[in-house]
């Protein structure tokens, strides 16, 4: 709370400034067109409503999400406008894009990693062709690779992941990379930061990126302050003090890199209910993975493209560059070179709002469309858009086994609320739902007919879906990919199942249901 205090004690009167800027800015035009400002103004607007719901119905979108925004325009023109100008359209985040344009090109792939790319979808597709397709679009979308797997690990739960960071850390040499949704001093973040603190003494270079939004009751300029004092690198990302259309861009990523050797990702946030330090909502349940091999290289692209976008102290570009395309080279000259060491195949890559595909979105439903047996999905949350909604349902009335571990205990009464809404039908069409009665479930990942497992940071809601940048690892035929499946039959006996019978479909929670669903992508 008092971080929270503090920020708005920075963020009000920034707040004020702007707005009372713009009033002296529209008092002085009004003056000037003789007091016809406000009719000029909504005529104005009104035309923009017409052809902001013309493009809105034309695009290529979700489209729930463009019916909640033709509705808005449509009942408020001017204001509606406004709204969707400032959220409601990609051109919101151009600001972020643009800074990600200038770096993100700036570690070359070299020919060769192109041709393992090809190498490795070809080998696939002779197993299953049609994956190999999705995996290929997938690639190609978002400019990352499928390398081989060279060694995974699932974690069950933080506080396993946690106790491997540690020992990991302590052997840095010579970069430690850390991009988290949400940091919190306590337990966990503590004993990273000491850790860390220890190893810069040696050379260690450690840099460390969090989302300001996501960590506005968590983390400040004070904790920044305290890390620099340490010699550790740290930056919010995408700051909230200003009026800025891309604040509801977020930075919902969990990245650990360490010497591009080892890399940590998952659900876990550096928060110590991610390692049942503490017990808000019950015991916590996420998953994490630990991978070695040249995939590694992929989440050190990713933190060092936000780092020199966002940072002004930039990872110079030649080392930047050596440090990824080497190390790549090497890893995929040891796994042609070790026979016998295959361990299937991993492709790391990250969602962009700012991007014309939604990746995990066209994920998720290629994953229904090819499922012939089974497909369990872990998600904190249920919010889904009308694509991969109808995704569900097809699949589960082929009998197809569609399962959703969802919470127990939620942590966001209202969000869970609109959850359990879609409940309902996905029962009927014969999805099983099951809640994990211990407490909250913050895993996120999907598991498909014992062939590959995605893992990250993505949740089954809109923010997750379409508005945040997030990172997800694609596992196929590796071992990760029968451990996730015993971790989800071993969690599933720690729920319980939620039958049709059991939900509330009276008249008044139907047209409450009804009322949340049209304003879900806001949520």
């Amino acid at each position: 709370m008092k971080k929270i205090i503090g920020r708005a004690l920075i963020v009000i009167p920034a707040l004020f400034m702007q707005l009372l800027w713009y009033a002296i800015l529209l008092s002085l035009l009004d003056k000037l067109l003789y007091g016809q400002l406000g009719a000029i103004i909504n005529a104005v607007f009104s035309i923009l409503s017409v052809i902001f719901a013309m493009s809105i119905i034309a695009r290529r979108d979700e489209s729930s999400y463009k019916l909640l925004w033709v509705m808005v325009i449509t009942a408020m023109p001017v204001l509606g406008a406004i709204l969707y100008f400032a959220l409601g359209n990609k051109h919101t985040g151009a600001a972020l894009k643009k800074k990600l344009d200038k770096t993100g090109r700036f570690v070359s792939k070299p020919d060769i990693i192109e041709k393992e790319n090809n190498d490795n979808l070809s080998d696939i597709a002779e197993n299953d062709a049609r994956l190999s397709q999705t995996l290929r679009f997938i690639s190609d979308s978002t400019g990352f690779p499928v390398l081989k797997n060279k060694t995974s690990k699932l974690y069950a739960f933080g506080e396993d992941m946690f106790a491997d960071m540690c020992l990991d850390l302590v052997k840095a040499e010579k970069y430690v990379y850390i991009e988290y949704f949400i940091i919190r001093t306590g337990k966990f973040w503590d004993t990273l930061t000491d850790i860390l603190a220890e190893r810069i003494k040696s050379g260690v270079d450690v840099r460390v990126m969090y989302d300001d939004l996501g960590s506005i009751a968590t983390y400040s300029m004070r904790d920044i302050k305290a890390l620099t004092e340490k010699g550790i690198k740290c930056i919010p990302f995408n700051p909230f003090f200003l009026i800025k259309t891309q604040l509801n861009n977020r930075d919902h990523r969990k990245i650990m890199v360490i010497d591009g050797e080892i890399a940590y990702s998952g659900g876990v946030n550096l928060s110590d209910e991610y390692i049942n330090e503490i017990h808000p909502h019950g015991i916590w349940k996420d998953i994490g993975f630990r991978i070695t091999g040249a995939a590694v290289k992929s989440y050190a692209y990713m933190f060092m493209e936000f780092w020199n976008a966002f940072s002004p102290d930039a990872i110079p570009e030649d080392l930047a560059e050596q440090r990824i395309t080497e190390s790549i080279l090497r890893d995929i000259t040891e796994s042609e070179s070790t026979p016998g060491a295959d361990n299937g195949y991993i492709m790391p890559y990250y969602d962009s709002p700012v991007s014309d595909e939604h990746t995990s979105n066209i994920l998720y439903s290629e994953a229904l469309s090819m499922a012939t047996d089974y497909v369990w999905f872990y998600t904190p949350y249920l919010i889904l858009g009308d694509a991969l909604y109808d995704s569900f349902i097809r699949a589960a009335r082929r009998g197809v086994d569609i399962r959703i571990i969802m919470p127990g205990i939620p942590d966001k009464k209202m969000v869970f609320r609109l959850s359990r809404s879609y409940y309902g039908d996905l029962i009927k069409a014969g999805v099983r739902i099951y809640e994990y009665t211990p407490g909250f479930v913050h895993a996120k990942a999907v598991l498909m007919d014992d062939k590959f497992a995605g893992i990250g940071s993505v949740n089954l809601d809109y923010r997750s879906l379409f508005l945040h940048f997030e990172c997800n690892s694609i596992f196929y035929k590796a071992d990760i990919v029968e451990c996730l499946k015993n971790d989800y039959l071993n969690t599933l006996k720690a729920c319980k199942e939620i039958k049709y019978e059991n939900i509330n479909r009276n008249i008044p929670n139907t047209l409450l249901n009804n009322f949340l669903r049209v304003f879900a992508p806001l949520l």
